[in-house]
């Protein structure tokens, strides 16, 4: 009876998932794993390797006679196309189906300027990164966008940073221009997926804290990103702080830490005590010199979200906190200070293991969460089955 049941589930989509992953890596293998017949086998193998999804391998080490033929997952099979929006810099790229960057763009831009703006551009970025690479090879897009988004739908709402964007359903426009699955989720989650699938596989729960113009997380639950009900889950940049002396934040309430210790409030503080300072960078040359006044506000930032962070590690107890984003990539004393009200104020139990380790991935971890992202969902078998059994539709 298991038998039978295991090869009713054994579709083309399941044995793309079982050579994905190195379960089978040979048609016999496929066999004994599912309990499929050599010919239900060879069938779905062979819907496989017409649609470019794998390869065959023929160097094989033999135990005798004819060397058994390898089947590899195909990589170069197709591309996705992905899309890392900050507020001010965004990252384009055109990656393999094994979330490998194959070409990429970096350049300033203010999302600020609206869908009718930024949409356009990265869709002409992505054409002209594809270069002479065929339009039938692209299998789907991932966004992340600094904004909270309603997953399922690809809307984005509350967005803070921006705030002409509020409102805005994504997938369907992206659509009319590359008719392939869209995904959108908010930047942070991408981050996440990206240094949780590139760094720390192994662990189950993570979370991702991105501190610069605005401060978010992502959170990795049980090796699955946490998006909650409605796509809100990560949002402590809106948990208040003590003592913050009522600073009104974009979201309308008052002491968000996002309002007292982002990028944005740094600034603002620093040109209130009369320092001359545009960008985080002109902050950094003021810590690096040693400035005390400087010094002293970064470390109270770092207090503040370290208050933060105490509670939602409570709450969640990850393995390890990641910090992103270029003030926590920039600044050792903020960092520091996170780290030891962290462990000052949260349980002991939780911080027993607890790491708090900076990005190893930096802005990278975006491009490769947005590309693991669309393709944990155009790979799955459900969607491959899916693609099998309709026409793909032509691009122009």
């Amino acid at each position: 009876m298991a038998r039978r049941t295991a090869a009713t589930l054994a579709t083309s989509g399941e044995v793309l998932r079982l050579i994905r992953t190195g379960e089978a890596v040979t048609r016999a293998d496929l066999g004994r794993v599912t309990g499929l017949s050599r010919p239900a086998v060879q069938l779905r193998v062979g819907e496989l390797l017409d649609r470019g999804l794998v390869v065959e391998r023929a160097d094989s080490p033999s135990t005798g006679g004819r060397p058994p033929v390898r089947l590899e997952f195909n990589a170069d099979g197709g591309v996705v196309l992905v899309a890392a929006l900050g507020a001010t810099r965004t990252r384009v790229a055109v990656c393999d189906l094994a979330a490998r960057e194959l070409a990429g763009r970096e350049f300033a831009m203010d999302v600020e300027q609206g869908p009718d703006v930024v949409l356009p551009l990265l869709m002409d970025t992505w054409d002209e990164l594809l270069g002479d690479r065929p339009r039938s090879m692209i299998r789907g897009v991932g966004m992340g966008v600094p904004a909270t988004v309603e997953f399922a739908e690809g809307r984005t709402e509350s967005a803070r940073v921006m705030a002409s964007w509020t409102g805005v359903v994504i997938p369907p426009i992206i659509r009319e221009r590359f008719p392939v699955p869209v995904l959108v989720d908010n930047d942070v989650n991408a981050l996440a997926i990206g240094e949780h699938r590139g760094v720390y596989p192994e662990l189950g729960d993570l979370m991702f804290v991105k501190v610069s113009t605005r401060i978010g997380a992502g959170v990795i639950a049980g090796g699955e990103i946490l998006r909650g009900a409605m796509g809100a889950a990560g949002e402590i940049g809106h948990i208040p702080v003590r003592d913050g002396l009522g600073v009104l934040c974009r979201c309308g309430n008052l002491d968000c830490v996002d309002s007292v210790a982002s990028g944005t409030a740094l600034l603002r503080q620093l040109r209130e005590a009369g320092k001359d300072v545009k960008t985080i960078g002109d902050v950094t040359a003021l810590v690096r010199a040693g400035d005390a006044e400087t010094m002293a506000t970064v470390r109270e930032a770092g207090r503040r979200i370290g208050e933060v962070l105490a509670g939602a590690v409570n709450i969640l107890n990850p393995s390890v906190v990641v910090l992103g984003g270029d003030m926590a990539e920039t600044f050792g004393p903020l960092v520091s200070s996170i780290r030891e009200v962290v462990y000052r104020r949260s349980t002991a139990l939780a911080t027993r293991r607890l790491r708090i380790e900076p990005s190893r991935l930096g802005a990278g971890a975006g491009i490769s969460g947005c590309a693991v992202m669309v393709l944990d969902h155009v790979l799955s078998p459900d969607a491959v089955d899916d693609s099998l059994t309709r026409r793909p539709a032509s691009l122009p």
